[in-house]
């Protein structure tokens, strides 16, 4: 009973938080003047390093390691979001054609299920 009672309030944190950050995120990149897309090589490093820290993860089992993943998953997407909402929105030096709205539809559909899982993770492993 207990162990059901704690993933509901888990569930239910993480999905707040989440709704909030892809409503930030997104509400933030159509209105600012900076330009994320040239920043999708470094988010592509970043990426990299991600997947050598969660083979890392595998070796060894540590609770703060887990929670450091966790967030930095959560924050890369973000980023990856923001990118996606400025090709989508198209007013930068890169963007997506009309014909492009079944990738674009799917790309940010990613972006948010992954930061929706990270956030899981995150809140789960904080009240664990």
């Amino acid at each position: 009973m207990g162990q059901g009672l704690l993933w509901g309030r888990v569930c239910y944190g993480g999905s707040l938080l989440w709704g909030r950050v892809c409503y930030g995120a997104g509400s933030a990149m159509g209105q600012t003047r900076y330009d994320f897309t040239s920043c999708r090589g470094v988010l592509l490093v970043l990426l990299v390093v991600l997947v050598l820290f969660s083979i890392l993860l595998l070796c060894v089992r540590n609770r703060v390691l887990e929670l450091i993943y966790a967030a930095l998953g959560a924050l890369l997407f973000t980023g990856f979001l923001a990118v996606d909402v400025q090709l989508l929105l198209g007013n930068k030096n890169l963007s997506l054609s009309p014909e492009d709205f079944v990738f674009a539809a799917l790309s940010l559909y990613t972006d948010i299920i992954n930061i929706f899982l990270y956030l899981l993770a995150l809140v789960g492993r904080a009240k664990e």
